[in-house]
């Protein structure tokens, strides 16, 4: 695997988070919406007859800024190493 593949993967993962926050972020608007389907943030597909619990969409957003953070770091890594590859090209 190269560096630019490890950047991808770790871009890959951080729209995922973005979406599954999205999602979340639809759930908690309509939470007192009559008839509002619940979004599941992992699928993001409706989840049909399941209410919004507010504790289960915080766990939710929790874990995915946490995702978010940690393919942050290994995209921040892949471009460190991209830098320092060109660098030893350059030379």
């Amino acid at each position: 695997m190269n560096a630019s593949s490890v950047m991808n993967t770790a871009l890959s993962g951080m729209r995922t988070q973005t979406n599954k926050v999205s999602a979340i972020a639809s759930n908690v608007a309509n939470i007192s919406t009559p008839g509002y389907g619940r979004i599941d943030p992992d699928t993001l597909t409706a989840d049909d007859g399941q209410s919004v619990d507010p504790a289960m969409e915080l766990t939710g957003l929790i874990q995915a800024e946490q995702s978010f953070k940690a393919n942050a770091v290994v995209f921040e890594t892949g471009a460190d190493i991209w830098d320092l590859l060109m660098s030893i090209k350059r030379d």
